[in-house]
């Protein structure tokens, strides 16, 4: 099995999308984090906003990390803080997926040839910014020549954020054609490794129905979706530390593996490497816990002997999990 890190390396200024001005305070952090990785002979992929491309001092830090082969840059759009800015500052507008298809290649561009020039080579490796994913940004990334997309979330729905279902995507990689991002074609040109997103139950599609009926259940007011969990009927996870403890992260891959997964994808924010930035670590105490969640994971996944890749790397799509249609199981 092979075990992908994505971050989503960003502005300090969570949320906040009618700002002028952004800080970057939480860049300064990830020397301690690549220092973990490298413990590990574990190779990340920052997928980086535009004002990290910009701004000289997270520049220096993630050029020297990947001009030592230690780390891959890819893309990450926040279309609210990337030119040209066009649209109205609104919630509805921070999805990249809800805007105009040329204002969201030309923004885009703007990002690609950002970093292209800053990095000195051109990143293939792709994020929307707040998973906001479609068909349109899918033709938009493939003109640019990206190869690999990591936008997908696994039996999640962004609907009340203004953003795309993903309710019916499993966590297989596929080979994809941009006019269909969620069926898997042999002829594809672009591959889609999305963010691991699975269940500790085996059968992943029967736990995600179930999941989808209960939560839309008018019954759900007594909370079943937590009384199922509790008794770990149905236990939807992350692969991630600022969503999941290391115990958890450790058995969703373990089920991953059981159904014959040749990939996970662990996925978090670099604001999460410093207290206060991100909803997910906001004392210093759970800033040390959160490093720790990873370096407990990283240890079991060297133990198990899985292989560390960057993102850009992709790979084939296990025939297993690919059929005539939507990717699921």
């Amino acid at each position: 099995m092979k075990l992908v890190i994505t971050i989503d390396t960003e502005e300090d200024n969570w949320g906040s999308y009618d700002s002028q001005e952004y800080t970057l305070e939480n860049i300064k952090n990830i020397p301690v984090l690549q220092e973990l990785f490298d413990r590990f002979g574990v190779k990340p992929t920052y997928l980086i906003t535009y004002p990290v491309a910009m701004h000289g001092g997270s520049l220096a830090i993630l050029k020297e990390i990947k001009d030592s082969n230690r780390c891959e840059i890819g893309t990450h759009c926040h279309p609210w803080n990337t030119p040209p800015l066009e649209e109205e500052k609104t919630a509805r507008n921070s999805m990249l997926c809800n805007l105009p298809p040329d204002l969201q290649y030309r923004k885009l561009n703007t990002l690609h040839e950002a970093i292209q020039k800053n990095f000195g080579t051109a990143p293939v490796s792709f994020r929307a910014g707040r998973w906001g994913y479609s068909k349109d940004v899918a033709k938009n990334i493939s003109q640019l020549g990206y190869a690999v997309d990591t936008s997908v979330t696994p039996y999640t729905d962004w609907s009340s954020y203004h953003g795309p279902d993903f309710t019916g995507a499993a966590p297989a990689p596929y080979r994809f054609i941009p006019e269909d991002i969620f069926r898997a074609s042999a002829a594809g040109r672009m591959i889609e490794i999305p963010a691991t997103v699975g269940f500790l139950q085996s059968n992943f599609a029967l736990s995600n129905t179930l999941l989808q009926r209960v939560s839309r259940s008018p019954f759900n007011k007594l909370h079943l979706v937590g009384i199922l969990s509790r008794l770990y009927l149905l236990n939807k996870v992350w692969l991630s530390p600022e969503m999941s403890d290391a115990k958890s992260m450790i058995r969703v891959t373990r089920m991953m593996r059981k159904n014959r997964y040749p990939i996970v994808n662990m996925s978090f924010h670099s604001t999460s490497l410093k207290a206060g930035l991100s909803p997910f670590v906001k004392t210093d105490r759970e800033e040390r816990a959160f490093l720790e969640r990873i370096r407990v994971y990283l240890e079991y996944a060297k133990n198990e002997g899985f292989e560390f890749s960057l993102l850009r790397d992709g790979l084939e799509p296990a025939h297993s999990h690919e059929r005539d249609g939507m990717l699921t199981r």
